[in-house]
């Protein structure tokens, strides 16, 4: 579905150049879940830009089977000024799909996930939690293949940062869609995916990639024996 080949790419400013990553190859196959962890500042962001075709690589090539991704950011970014049911309708209206049909999946959704009750209501009146679920919903609001997800949970407390995983996991899941996720929390990583790719410092190089092939909800892998042992392994390969 998606496939970094050899990419490098450095930013240039006034100041001069800066390598943000440098010779990455990986792969994101259809339908899974894939998180890149690294260092603070190794160029995780940069990443996913790159996937998103925001920023076009200096060397390398991405090979992508879809054009059609959303992007769920480190802040829930939900407009207060619209209720929830219109933030959710706010990508049909950017992409032109304000289509009666494509809003009435979008709330066909919310209802499936647990936001009916809160679609005339404003983004204040929700919860840490149920915000980043409006927030993924609205991703997945105008259809996109490939969800890209920048540290979604980063703001949240450590009880809703667990609670909001599972959520996000079970929903991409059962939706089938292909997920990015970039994030510095280990155990995140681990809960979340499919396969953890390991990152160096800047310029980001990949320094080990890691197939989960233990439990299959972020609760089963937690609970998992293999759970620690996973944690030590890629808690090592990035040097803390």
């Amino acid at each position: 579905m998606l496939g970094f080949r050899n990419v490098s790419y450095t930013y240039h400013t006034r100041s001069g150049e800066t390598a943000a990553v440098q010779g990455l190859t990986f792969s994101v196959d259809k339908g899974q879940f894939v998180s890149v962890i690294g260092p603070s500042g190794c160029g995780k962001s940069t990443i996913l830009s790159l996937a998103a075709g925001l920023i076009v690589p200096s060397s390398g090539e991405i090979v992508c089977e879809s054009s059609e991704f959303g992007y769920m950011l480190q802040k829930d970014a939900l407009f207060e000024w619209r209720s929830v049911e219109k933030n959710i309708f706010l990508p049909l209206e950017i992409k032109k799909r304000n289509t009666p049909e494509m809003r009435k999946k979008a709330l066909a959704l919310a209802t499936k996930y647990g936001l009916g009750e809160f679609l005339k209501k404003s983004p204040s009146q929700l919860s840490g939690g149920m915000r980043q679920r409006a927030a993924l919903i609205r991703t997945l609001a105008a259809e996109p293949e490939i969800v890209l997800l920048d540290e979604p949970f980063s703001a949240l407390d450590y009880q809703t940062r667990l609670e909001v995983c599972d959520d996000v996991q079970s929903i991409i899941k059962s939706e089938k869609k292909t997920a990015l996720l970039v994030t510095h929390d280990i155990s995140e990583a681990i809960a979340l995916s499919d396969k953890v790719v390991v990152l160096s410092a800047r310029p980001a190089k990949v320094v080990a990639e890691h197939e989960i092939a233990f439990g299959k909800t972020p609760r089963e892998r937690r609970e998992n024996p293999l759970f620690a042992s996973t944690f030590e392994v890629l808690r090592k390969e990035l040097g803390i």
